[in-house]
């Protein structure tokens, strides 16, 4: 019984950090803290992928004697591709935090929120 737990143990990762991102995510107010929390739930998407890619047994694409068993490849090239995409989602994320920091005065939903309410009643 342990030992089937012990075997999963990158879904239980894949699980803990998903739930630690989201919770991150939901009950935050900071803005910047919410970027990491999205990164973190980005990195355990990309542990599953990679997890469930996995071939036991399989070899690299490469013919030769005595290897019948392969590994895909393209699970590992989509997982580098999004690694480049986050990057820069998570660039554009922290430029636009600076700008509502710039516009606002804070990085605080709540304070952001006050603001906005405020500047509405102005006009």
């Amino acid at each position: 019984m342990m030992d089937q737990f012990a075997g999963l143990y990158n879904y239980w990762i894949f699980i803990v950090l998903m739930m630690i991102g989201f919770y991150i995510v939901m009950a935050q107010h900071n803005l910047i803290k919410k970027v990491v929390g999205l990164n973190i739930f980005q990195v355990s998407v990309f542990i599953f992928y990679i997890s469930m890619s996995k071939v036991e047994d399989g070899s690299a694409p490469i013919i030769a004697e005595g290897i019948t068993v392969y590994s895909n490849p393209l699970p590992h090239v989509l997982i580098l591709t999004a690694i480049v995409v986050g990057v820069a989602t998570t660039a554009l994320a922290l430029a636009l935090v600076v700008r509502i920091r710039d516009s606002y005065g804070s990085i605080e939903e709540d304070e952001i929120e006050a603001e906005e309410r405020r500047r509405e009643k102005h006009f």
